[in-house]
């Protein structure tokens, strides 16, 4: 079958052709994993593709089955890392329906990140229709564990074989879906972060505003000594100063204080901006909160923290939702943030956002967006 829809130029039109699956999972070992999912471990039946060809641009767009990719030694992305992706959840409704949370800012997100790594855009239509069309052929890989769902992963690579550094003329555009549960794997209620002392995560003038693997590479060695620590993930200060407070591996972070006040590291080309964190601000705007987007020192978080002026941290991003963080430990020590537990506003926040993302509250933003 083949679904027509239109991508928002002038001259072009892509249709996504359903290709059959010729073994899909069997119903019950599918019922296995889901009833277990943990995080990027197994997945789905089914993966979109989109292929992008210079002077062609966007075609042959298929809803096929998942399977491995058949590349060139030299292809681009292996030898020049021409590479992004992005993260998006669907839910299952309370009322039984399925849909995507502020799939456009993804979409959005994505085309910035292909921006800034001289990649092609794909307009956003067809990016939200992708999305779409893999949730609804694989509408059976739902988790059944409370708050679970199906995190799918978008992603572009660049495809032409040959070596030289240049923008390659060749591209493939892809979506995959993982049954998601608990992101971090200890499941403790409050995680424990550890500080960077020896590696920053993005310069200004770099790709920090971007989402591509070069990012997250440069952050597994940082991760590793983490966790070698005993802690759930790093924290990295800014490369400039080497004293202001940027993001974690993966999540952007919040500090609650006494009067509750919320503040969250500005944005400013070094800080991936987390469409959960922008989600957040806005929430808290509607309760009346005072938010702001401003520098915050590791230095005062420590001693703010030990005054108790801190009340509450807590880290944001898809995967994630939102984590309360009760420790944060480094060369220099260690010290506790409130109660060393989930604070009340971090659990208000999370309650608040997922209940609109499961269609259990208003929505009155329009984040939620409804499959057919």
């Amino acid at each position: 079958m083949a679904t027509t829809m239109a991508t928002g130029t002038a001259d072009t039109a892509l249709s996504f052709t359903r290709l059959p699956h010729p073994a899909p999972v069997p119903g019950a070992t599918r019922a296995e994993v889901l009833a277990d999912p943990g995080f990027g471990k197994a997945f789905s039946d089914h993966m979109v593709v989109i292929e992008w060809d210079e002077g062609r641009g966007w075609h042959d767009a298929t809803v096929g089955p998942r399977g491995p990719l058949t590349l060139d030694p030299a292809t681009a992305v292996l030898h020049y890392a021409q590479e992004i992706f992005e993260g998006l959840k669907a839910y299952r409704l309370s009322d039984g329906g399925m849909a995507l949370f502020r799939p456009e800012a993804n979409a959005a997100r994505f085309n910035a990140s292909a921006r800034r790594l001289a990649m092609p855009e794909l307009p956003e239509e067809a990016f939200v229709e992708a999305c779409r069309q893999l949730v609804l052929a694989d509408r059976e890989w739902f988790p059944t564990i409370e708050g679970g769902s199906l995190y799918l992963r978008p992603f572009m690579i660049a495809t032409e074989a040959f070596l030289g550094v240049r923008p390659a003329r060749s591209f493939k555009f892809l979506v995959i879906a993982s049954p998601a549960g608990n992101y971090f794997k200890s499941g403790a209620p409050a995680v424990s972060i550890w500080l960077s002392a020896d590696y920053t995560r993005a310069a200004p003038g770099g790709t920090g505003a971007a989402k591509c693997g070069g990012n997250y590479a440069a952050s597994l060695v940082p991760q590793a000594e983490a966790i070698a620590n005993g802690h759930d993930q790093v924290v990295f200060l800014d490369a400039a100063e080497r004293k202001w407070i940027e993001e974690l591996g993966g999540m952007n972070l919040f500090f609650v204080f006494d009067d509750g006040t919320l503040v969250t590291p500005p944005l400013g080309g070094t800080i991936l901006p987390g469409i959960t964190r922008d989600s957040l601000i806005a929430l808290a705007r509607d309760e009346g909160l005072t938010v702001r987007e401003e520098r915050y020192a590791f230095d005062d978080w420590k001693a703010d923290a030990q005054s108790g002026k801190l009340v509450e941290t807590f880290a944001c991003g898809t995967a994630a939702v939102v984590t309360a963080v009760g420790k944060v430990a480094g060369h220099f020590g260690e010290f506790a943030v409130g109660s060393g537990g989930p604070g009340q506003l971090t659990q208000k926040m999370r309650q608040k956002l997922v209940s609109i993302q499961r269609g259990e509250a208003a929505d009155p933003h329009g984040w939620v967006k409804r499959l057919g």
